[in-house]
């Protein structure tokens, strides 16, 4: 696995050994970042965005942000299996420190009332088989952590079906082998 545009282009990222993690592979987050890039569906500025990756395992999705040269990104993981990984894998960026690391349950504490910042992306990657998704989506409004025109990228398998609260907008969804990635917004 490695960061695939931007400054730190071709430097690989450390992937765990456990199967409980499953790191986005190149082709998903090659494919979502060309979505971000090029869709007329939304209107995302890489470089002046804030980004909160939230069940973030390794970071491969907020690293991948840090190269394109975002303003912050936020990481929340607490798996003690790929922490000491994500760790690693930030500071083998060496010069970039804009980005910070939560190391909670998102469920069992209210870690949004922490965030100063609003955010343009807010992705989520949660274990296939989570089924806490709408708690999370109703935090994310009550708690207005997501801009006005941000956007919510969610990574699932393929064969789930979530429901999502109506405050939010179904914008676009792909699937790549076993992964489907949503793309969603506030309801205007």
């Amino acid at each position: 696995m490695r960061i695939i545009s931007g400054s730190f282009k071709g430097k690989k990222i450390l992937e765990p050994k456990d199967i409980k993690t499953r790191p986005l592979k190149d082709l998903t987050k090659e494919s979502i970042f060309n979505i971000i890039k090029h869709s007329n569906k939304f209107k995302i500025d890489l470089n002046n965005s804030y980004i909160l990756d939230l069940f973030s395992g390794v970071g491969s999705f907020g690293i991948e942000c840090l190269s394109r040269g975002v303003k912050k990104v936020i990481f929340v993981e607490n798996y003690l299996g790929v922490l000491p990984l994500l760790k690693k894998n930030l500071l083998n960026l060496k010069s970039v420190q804009n980005y910070e690391i939560i190391e909670k349950n998102i469920y069992n504490e209210n870690i949004f009332l922490e965030l100063n910042n609003k955010f343009d992306i807010i992705f989520l990657d949660p274990p296939y088989k989570d089924k806490n998704l709408n708690n999370l989506f109703y935090k994310i409004k009550d708690q207005k952590i997501l801009k006005k025109d941000g956007i919510i990228i969610l990574h699932r398998h393929k064969n789930e079906k979530d429901s999502f609260p109506s405050s939010f907008k179904f914008i676009e969804q792909k699937i790549y082998g076993i992964s489907k990635i949503i793309f969603l917004s506030y309801l205007n």
